[in-house]
């Protein structure tokens, strides 16, 4: 049975067109993994089968009755609100029928023996219902979830805005999985989750009965929970059964395939044309040639997609360091309570080392800390000589009404648009994206424009915070081999060890100093 129809689908931003005439439909139990490279329009795709966005032209029809639940990469807390407030609001339909059953009784102390007799039987489904959905264990559920996604540590009481990503992306997940949707819609559910919830996650997912549609760029992840993957590509959405891997196979045959059919299809023309021109004007041959020419005329054209920029990082380098990078002395870092034990740590020059750990240890407050963009709570570090930094945040700040070119220009006023421009294609985006407004660029995009920015510093040292976060299958192929052509110094943040595994020199495991566990 289908769940979800999606017919004749148009839409663009401006003159860029991301869906022409797309169709899709989702049936009862299927695991689809939604893929393609950034910008190429998933995020989207989620915000019109939600509702949130209007399409230009096209039906969304969902089954009746059919509850959604949508985990949006681009969520935002409400200020004041505690993790528990969160997550109890998972059940706000079963508050406003509690408040609805509150008024039924309200009204029997005034009501005839017909009214009575409706009212009641209005009272019993509303109970019915509230047990149904567990309404008088919701305080135990919250709980239980809770602990499940390591939020119990943190404390339920915390006010949600002072929390980290992945502490967020947890809280978020956990109201999700609470609320028991039919249908599950995850965009990029794995950004800034640590690994042992990652493998929990995973562990869900492979036992969710419904259907759930699922963007992700991570590999390992998408293969070991979907069973279907549609691919965006060019305004198009096809569908391919089986895992990633399966797919990558199909659709390089299916591109050899019409490669090998255009070539054909070229020499075809070609020899066609050749015949027309040396053979139109000579009366013995023109009706031939004209024959030929209705050929040509009524020829279905094959055409290839326009290849896709693939992304090119070259980080520029500065002068070697001195020996020691940095080194801390009882350094304790953390905003209004500690976050570490004293730490007494060493980086030389050429090391590259990756900092893991569970959400909300402290990885990123130790990286701010150490080169002094926030205070530490006490301790001390001392920074080597020479040193060139560039550093990579979890998010991009500050204002995003700026277009690409105008964001590069504030950091290299002395470069001419030419150079600009360069530089923003070789990190795989468009005329159209860099022309654009920051905003409105997809999360993998607006971190190959931070990604641009970095790469053409002059650096011997990079602090990288969960840099491959968004960014599609390419651009992290790209920095991978960049990062370890690279012959700085690396301290980088990361939960996937497929990335980092074949440069790294050292893993430095934060939940070993934590104060929080």
């Amino acid at each position: 049975m289908s769940i979800l129809n999606v017919t004749n689908l148009n839409h663009g931003f401006g003159d860029r067109t991301i869906f022409s005439n797309v169709s899709f439909r989702l049936l009862k139990g299927e695991h689809i993994g939604l893929i393609g490279a950034n910008g190429e329009g998933k995020s989207t795709f989620m915000n019109i089968i939600t509702g949130k966005l209007m399409p230009d032209e096209g039906n969304v029809e969902w089954s009746k009755n059919v509850r959604v639940g949508y985990l949006d990469q681009h969520s935002v807390l409400e200020k004041g609100m505690t993790i528990r407030e969160v997550l109890k609001s998972a059940f706000n339909f079963l508050f406003e029928l509690e408040q609805k059953m509150n008024e039924l009784c309200n009204e029997m102390a005034e009501a005839d023996d017909e009214r009575m007799a409706d009212l009641m039987e209005e009272f019993g489904t509303i109970q019915d219902l509230l047990d149904a959905h567990d309404f008088y264990i919701i305080d135990s559920k919250v709980e239980e979830i809770g602990r499940a996604l390591g939020l119990q540590e943190i404390g339920l009481d915390k006010d949600v805005t002072e929390l980290s990503g992945g502490q967020r992306t947890k809280v978020l997940l956990g109201k999700l999985l609470l609320e028991k949707p039919d249908i599950l819609l995850l965009d990029e559910p794995t950004n800034y989750l640590d690994v042992v919830h990652i493998e929990w996650l995973k562990r869900y997912l492979q036992e969710y009965e419904n259907a759930f549609i699922l963007i992700s760029h991570d590999i390992p992840f998408l293969n070991s929970v979907i069973n279907l993957i549609y691919h965006m590509e060019n305004g198009e959405l096809n569908r391919y059964v089986g895992d990633y891997d399966k797919f990558q196979e199909v659709y390089a045959a299916k591109k050899a395939q019409l490669e090998a059919a255009y070539k054909k299809q070229q020499q075809e023309i070609s020899e066609l044309e050749d015949f027309v021109a040396r053979n139109k004007a000579r009366v013995s041959t023109r009706n031939m040639a004209m024959s030929r020419q209705k050929k040509l005329d009524k020829m279905d054209v094959i055409e290839l997609a326009k290849e896709k920029p693939k992304p090119e990082f070259h980080f520029k380098e500065a002068r070697a360091a001195s020996r020691y990078i940095f080194t801390t002395e009882n350094l304790v870092v953390g905003y209004d309570e500690p976050l570490t034990t004293p730490l007494n740590l060493t980086m030389e020059r050429g090391d590259k080392i990756v900092l893991k750990g569970a959400n909300g240890i402290g990885k990123s407050t130790l990286l701010k800390s150490i080169i002094g963009l926030i205070p530490s709570i006490s301790g001390k570090v001392t920074l080597g000589d020479y040193l060139y930094q560039g550093y990579f945040e979890q998010e991009m700040t500050g204002a995003k009404n700026n277009t690409c070119i105008e964001e590069l220009w504030k950091e290299f006023p002395s470069w001419t648009q030419y150079e600009v421009r360069s530089a923003l294609a070789k990190c795989g985006l468009t005329t159209k994206h860099i022309e654009s407004q920051v905003r409105v660029l997809s999360g993998g995009e607006q971190a190959k424009v931070r990604l641009c920015k970095l790469i053409n510093q002059e650096t011997n040292l990079l602090l990288l915070d969960e840099p491959t976060n968004h960014l599609d299958v390419d651009a992290k192929d790209e920095l991978k081999r960049a990062l370890k052509e690279y012959k700085g110094s690396i301290l980088l943040i990361c939960h996937e060890p497929d990335f980092y595994a074949d440069f790294a020199t050292k893993v430095w495991d934060g939940s070993e100093w934590s104060t929080k566990f």
